[in-house]
């Protein structure tokens, strides 16, 4: 849904603005700088635009837009000296957390929670600014500061780029693409996101692992774009959000801080404060129910959702009674005043049950509120929360799935249950809700490439030397020296970077089979379903939420050898089934920016394919389920070349990988390419140009 309700709730207007405080101390000085009493800034502690003190200048987002002067985000300081410029101190506001804990000290894979070991930041005076990125607390851990001292000195943590020896990077972004986005300014952000959290996890587990040090990519990742201001909707606002829909998915909580969605990076409620008294017009902004309280999460349409406080850090388990404050004094009042709040449920990831998957459920209402006495005998606050009607389905879906993956009740226009007939080891089901066709066109299930005999490959080159698993960091491996010296993939199977030429190990390697750089062979592990569209014939999507960078499957199918493509007798033939790496295709950025770490560019994140030959498959009468993916001028999916020895000899393979994170039931596109021009003067055969029905804004009005 593009809009909520046709009319926004403004808290009334009394005395200055105290939405904005942010509660933060310098870190070089302990001295603050305030303006004559003549001068008095609405913003406490905070200079008013135009009136300074002499020599000072006043830092975005306070200046105010339009004005010549620029941050600097690159000094470490707060403050600065009266002939230099006063940068926004991002780092000086850090993200809440337990007492004598770090951020980046809870795992990897877990996302903050209210209650959980990172929910329990919530209960912290401070919360995440929208504006500058980072969140504030009054309570600042000797124990926490000398733990992050220690990591800098040996070389962990934050110590991961080339000291300004590498390249600067400048964000594209205007202030006003900061302030207000839009769908494509939102997948330009978490796309940059999740390509940097991709390099930095490929970066520490490179590293020599360190017993008791658990990584946080994300948050390293989160920070630096907030300090480069790659980010967009910081402008603090009650409803919809601009470029975000309903349904979309989240790996982490740092992404829909970046997105402007739920600004907090921990706690579980979002509030701003209205212009009359602070402690007595909160609203609330957004919410996240992800488990770490005792929710009622059942209904799709209703949540019961808990208040914030009265636990023990790093505890779930109620300690004491909670109060109406902060977070649950903005729900009370959103009771009152009827304004939306946008709802995020947490809930958990069907392809890896270690992690959570954060769905954005959109906008719902606050309708009643009590206290009841919780299992520890503590009293907390609850909230009626009912979802405004005529938006589309988002964790409604995620609730249907599970019970058809339970068995709880069946597929609607299920035609048959596992199209592959047990080659695949998920099962494949054939679904029409559009008409009553039945069947496919007759074609053999082969999950595999099969090269005809007459096809000339590579020739063979030697596999590694590793006899367990190919580890991160290894240059011994001669798997990791062909891929430029990185492992491709991070610890979960996850690819970092698109390649011209990705090398896995293959069946001549020593390795064991379940070695992380064989991601490509192990075959379909999603829950996939081939189904009828409205308008291009079949097509394909997964039960499951697809992460950015996950594998999908192969294009499989039978290897064509060029001169027998141009031959006129198979060229006339009707085969819509044909992928050519020889066709013409739209460039387009997915790997991360290496002036973000301050890294040298390099070779190794160039993105135009070299592919040592051309490759042509035909899936018209043997293929897998790449055969129905549908071709979009906007994609989701890629595809990345892959090599390894297979029969003695190195072959060439086609991957398909999520471009970003993609919810359950959407459907897979990728970009079929366009002909050469001569190829593509043939109205008939394989490169006959098609008409274009992906609809997207980018539609280029054909493919093929």
């Amino acid at each position: 849904m593009e809009g909520g309700s046709s009319h926004n709730f403004v808290p009334p207007s009394a005395g200055f603005d105290k939405s904005r405080v942010l509660d933060v101390k310098p870190l070089r000085s302990l001295m603050p700088v305030f303006p004559a009493a003549s001068q008095a800034p609405p913003f406490p502690c905070m200079p008013p635009f135009g009136q300074t003190p002499n020599g000072y200048s006043p830092f975005y987002p306070f200046q105010p837009q339009g004005s010549q002067t620029s941050p600097n985000l690159n000094s470490p300081s707060p403050m600065r000296t009266p002939t230099g410029p006063m940068p926004a101190p991002i780092r000086s506001y850090r993200a809440p957390a337990p007492s004598g804990a770090l951020p980046h000290d809870f795992p990897e894979e877990s996302n903050g929670e209210r209650g959980s070991s990172m929910g329990g930041a919530e209960d912290d005076d401070g919360y995440f600014d929208a504006h500058l990125g980072s969140s504030s607390s009054r309570k600042k851990s000797t124990k926490a500061s000398s733990s992050r001292k220690k990591k800098n000195k040996s070389g962990d943590g934050d110590s991961l780029t080339n000291n300004g020896s590498g390249v600067n990077f400048v964000s594209v972004m205007s202030p006003f693409q900061v302030e207000d986005g839009n769908r494509e300014l939102v997948n330009y952000v978490l796309m940059n996101f999740d390509a940097l959290r991709r390099r930095i996890c490929q970066i520490e587990d490179a590293k020599e692992s360190k017993n008791g040090i658990i990584k946080r990519a994300d948050l390293k990742a989160g920070n630096i774009l907030m300090t480069k201001k790659v980010r967009t909707n910081m402008r603090r606002r009650i409803g919809v959000v601009p470029g975000v829909e309903i349904g979309d998915v989240f790996y982490f909580r740092m992404e829909m801080c970046a997105v402007g969605l739920h600004a907090p990076s921990m706690a579980g409620i979002d509030y701003m404060t209205g212009k009359g008294d602070a402690e007595k017009d909160p609203v609330a902004l957004s919410i996240v129910s992800s488990g770490g309280y005792d929710d009622d999460t059942e209904d799709s349409n209703v949540l019961i959702y808990s208040g914030q406080g009265g636990n023990n850090n790093n505890k779930d388990k109620q300690v004491a009674d909670q109060k109406l404050e902060r977070g649950n004094l903005a729900l009370e009042r959103s009771l009152n005043h009827g304004n939306e709040v946008r709802v995020i449920r947490g809930v958990r990831d069907e392809v890896n049950s270690t992690t959570k998957v954060y769905v954005y459920d959109g906008l719902y209402k606050v309708h009643e509120s009590w206290t009841e006495r919780g299992k520890s005998g503590c009293n907390i606050f609850k909230y009626k929360l009912v979802r405004v009607p005529g938006q589309p389905g988002a964790f409604a879906v995620w609730q249907t799935i599970r019970k058809w993956k339970d068995g709880f009740s069946s597929r609607a226009g299920l035609v048959l249950q596992d199209l592959t007939s047990g080659t695949e080891s998920i099962p494949v089901s054939l679904v029409n809700e559009v008409d009553n066709e039945k069947a496919l066109a007759s074609f053999t299930y082969f999950p595999k490439l099969k090269y005809s005999k007459s096809f000339t490959l590579m020739p063979p080159s030697f596999g590694c030397n590793c006899h367990n698993a190919c580890l991160p960091g290894d240059m011994n491996c001669s798997c990791i020296q062909k891929n430029g010296g990185s492992f491709p993939y991070t610890g979960n199977g996850i690819l970092v970077s698109r390649k011209q030429l990705l090398h896995e190990c293959g069946p001549t390697c020593p390795c064991s089979p379940n070695c992380k750089n064989r991601v490509s062979q192990t075959g379909v592990k999603l829950r996939l379903e081939v189904f009828k569209t409205k308008d291009r014939g079949w097509g394909l999507r997964s039960w499951d939420s697809i992460r950015a960078g996950s594998f999908i499957c192969e294009y499989a199918g039978e290897v064509i050898d060029e001169v027998k493509l141009k031959q006129k007798g198979h060229a006339g033939e009707d085969d819509e089934y044909i992928f050519d790496t020889g066709r013409n295709y739209d460039s387009f950025k997915w790997n991360y920016e290496p002036g973000l770490l301050e890294e040298e560019t390099s070779n190794d994140i160039n993105e135009d394919y070299n592919i040592p030959y051309r490759l042509i498959i035909s899936a018209k009468n043997v293929g897998n389920v790449s055969r129905f993916i549908n071709h979009s001028c906007s994609p989701n999916v890629f595809w990345q070349p892959v090599l390894y020895e297979h029969n003695n000899q190195s072959s060439l393979h086609i991957a398909f990988f999520a471009i970003r994170h993609i919810p359950p039931m959407t459907e897979l596109t990728y970009d079929y390419g366009n002909s050469s021009s001569s190829e593509a003067d043939n109205d008939n055969g394989p490169h006959r140009k098609n008409k274009c029905l992906c609809g997207s804004s980018k539609c280029r009005g054909y493919f093929g």
